[in-house]
């Protein structure tokens, strides 16, 4: 037996060998803009940002884009967000984000309607239950928290109307806290709250397991903060 046919029958049998790495695995790096932008800016360090690219198995592009790849409990990829980020680490408004799946239709020549990808929130894969269960808007801000306050696991919505109903399936049993950024109307904390209670009337939803809005930005951002749309990350970072 070859010596590398050994270490493959190892791995095999520690049930670690994947013949066909996953799509992510093909992209995995702490140095895309994003990750790069996060360290220069001291939102983290050089190892917590590792850490956290490893654990979020966050990809980079060949452009540069970070990938946020979408992966269920079952290590299934759904999708990924490609996204690109100034030296401030806020998005470069000439890039808009997209889809790995839109990309990988468009390089095999398929129609785009062909086959439709079903999202679930960004972080999944790291959901173990019991555990409790932070969503926040942007995937940017569920990596760096994640980080900051490791005691709860911070999954992302991926945008204000992506929080939806069927994604919550996934996390029946776990105590889930939405963190909705905040705005001048409230309208981010109404949007969020109704999805909560949606979620909560169903009679599959167990009773007992209350999702709480928290409305800590709300009552605490001031008026400038809220008309800028803050989230939980620029309130940390603009009040330290």
């Amino acid at each position: 037996m070859k010596l590398k046919d050994l270490f493959k029958d190892s791995l095999r049998n520690l049930g670690l060998y994947m013949p066909t790495p996953p799509l992510w695995v093909r992209s995995l790096s702490a140095r895309s803009c994003f990750c790069r932008a996060v360290v220069a800016n001291g939102m983290l360090t050089k190892r917590q940002m590792v850490h956290a690219s490893l654990r979020y198995r966050l990809g980079r592009s060949k452009n540069d884009a970070v990938i946020y790849w979408q992966i269920d409990q079952m290590g299934r990829v759904h999708d990924g967000k490609l996204m690109w980020y100034g030296a401030d680490c806020h998005r470069l408004k000439n890039r808009n984000a997209t889809w790995a799946m839109y990309l990988l239709k468009k390089h095999f020549k398929l129609p785009q309607g062909s086959f439709q990808s079903n999202h679930v929130f960004f972080g999944l894969h790291l959901v173990r239950e019991p555990c409790t269960v932070c969503i926040v808007e942007a995937e940017k801000s569920a990596v760096i928290l994640s980080e900051l306050y490791p005691q709860y696991v911070w999954l992302a919505a991926g945008g204000l109307f992506e929080l939806q109903p069927q994604k919550f399936w996934a996390l029946q049993h776990c105590q889930i806290i939405l963190l909705p950024d905040t705005d001048e109307e409230l309208r981010a904390y109404t949007q969020w709250y109704g999805v909560a209670q949606q979620v909560m009337q169903s009679f599959l939803w167990p009773k007992q397991n209350r999702i709480y809005v928290s409305d800590f930005l709300e009552r605490h951002a001031s008026a400038d903060q809220k008309r800028r749309k803050i989230d939980l990350v620029d309130y940390i970072q603009e009040s330290t």
